[in-house]
């Protein structure tokens, strides 16, 4: 491929931001819009030596179970980094609710617990926050459909599921957040900033942010008043504007065509899906996901050339817009508050910390991008720190299980 289709010029990143910025604000105001803006019922609160916590992290193929204390004045995650479990299993045809809770539970229920615990669970699909802290799956995203719980609590069902199976020492209660605000809480647990912002880029991606429950218009009364609420875009639903007639061939052979048309474009679980749809008639590894694409470009030597050069273009375009998408939401949160100045973004997901051997790693290519583009915007003066939090998911359920 001679000309790069893939490139996007400043003004249409521009204009792209804008899209965005435009889709979270309406999300804001009305229900069940392309980027949904859904609140989340918990305020997270400073932990004490006291607070422990069971959490469970459920993502795009990957199970994690811990256990997180917070004596001594920081968390410390058992065992570092979890329990890991490949759940792969959940995209196969036939995977029930009940397949679901045995895999969720085996590995709970060897906890040694003392004492009750709450339960935070990271669910990274998305889920309409119920008041009561649980979630009700919307849909299922990344290749998984359980038709059976599609509308029904998260939570509660599985709570009753594992203190039926352990009936002396009970789990408290459960919480249920998005891997975004699970981010979101973890970064705000640090250093005080103007705002924050939870970003995921691994196997699929969606951002979160902290927005004044004043500035949401479709909350109820009886929440105005709640104050910095914890909003889970689900920014991978994004329909931007400039993608190419590859993203369509893309989004027509997937299984949910016409719905995560952003995440279609940037996400690990398509990037591989790309590079395949641009050379139809190659045969390629069935499992060709950003991991294969990032190396790949790291050893351009054994592979071919073209390839190469097109899965550079890929990982490049996946990066600026991120940068784009973190601009649009940045003018959002400026828009409501003119005097934000600096913003911490806690980021997770193997994509956005990737490297490569030859040319700028994945999160630097973010960074710059996403300052260039807030000085196109008039933005020259802001700070963004990007924060790397160790097991951030874990640690931000486990605030979240306890707030």
């Amino acid at each position: 491929m001679k000309k790069n289709i893939f490139e996007l010029s400043t003004q249409q990143l521009k204009e792209i931001a804008e899209a965005l910025q435009r889709e979270v604000e309406k999300g804001l105001i009305e229900p069940n819009c392309q980027i949904q803006c859904l609140p989340t019922y918990i305020s997270p609160k400073a932990p004490t030596d006291k607070d422990k916590a069971v959490v469970l992290d459920l993502g795009g193929t990957n199970y994690r179970v811990a256990t997180v204390d917070f004596a001594g004045g920081t968390p410390t995650v058992h065992p570092e980094n979890g329990w890991k479990k490949d759940l792969s299993v959940m995209k196969a045809p036939g995977f029930t609710q009940e397949d679901l809770f045995k895999e969720l539970a085996d590995p709970i229920l060897e906890i040694k617990r003392e004492r009750e615990m709450p339960i935070g669970y990271c669910f990274s699909y998305p889920a309409d926050s119920m008041p009561n802290g649980d979630g009700v799956l919307l849909r299922w995203t990344k290749g998984v459909n359980i038709d059976e719980m599609i509308g029904q609590p998260v939570g509660k069902p599985l709570l009753d599921h594992l203190n039926e199976k352990s009936p002396d020492v009970p789990f408290s209660g459960i919480k249920v957040i998005n891997d975004t605000v699970a981010s979101l809480f973890a970064g705000y647990a640090g250093e005080r900033f103007d705002a924050y912002i939870g970003l995921i880029v691994g196997t699929g991606t969606n951002m979160a942010t902290f927005v004044d429950s004043k500035n949401i218009e479709k909350l109820d009364e009886a929440n105005k008043n709640f104050g910095a609420m914890p909003i889970n875009l689900e920014s991978g639903n994004f329909f931007p504007p400039h993608l190419t007639a590859i993203d369509n061939t893309v989004d027509a052979l997937s299984g949910n065509r016409g719905n995560q048309r952003f995440e279609k474009a940037i996400s690990g679980m398509y990037l591989g899906e790309i590079l395949k749809a641009v050379f139809p008639l190659e045969e390629f590894e069935k499992k060709f996901d950003a991991e294969r694409l990032t190396t790949m470009i790291s050893y351009p030597d054994i592979y071919k050339e073209d390839h190469v050069q097109v899965a550079n273009w890929i990982y490049i375009r996946s990066a600026k817009l991120v940068a784009a998408s973190l601009a649009g939401l940045i003018n959002v949160l400026i828009a409501q508050n003119p005097k934000i100045r600096k913003v911490c973004l806690t980021a997770e997901g193997s994509l956005f910390w990737s490297s490569i051997r030859f040319g700028r790693n994945y999160k630097d290519m973010v960074q710059e991008e996403l300052v260039g583009l807030l000085s196109e915007f008039g933005h020259t003066d802001m700070y963004i720190h990007i924060e790397p939090v160790e097991n951030a998911n874990l640690i931000g359920t486990a605030i979240a299980a306890i707030s």
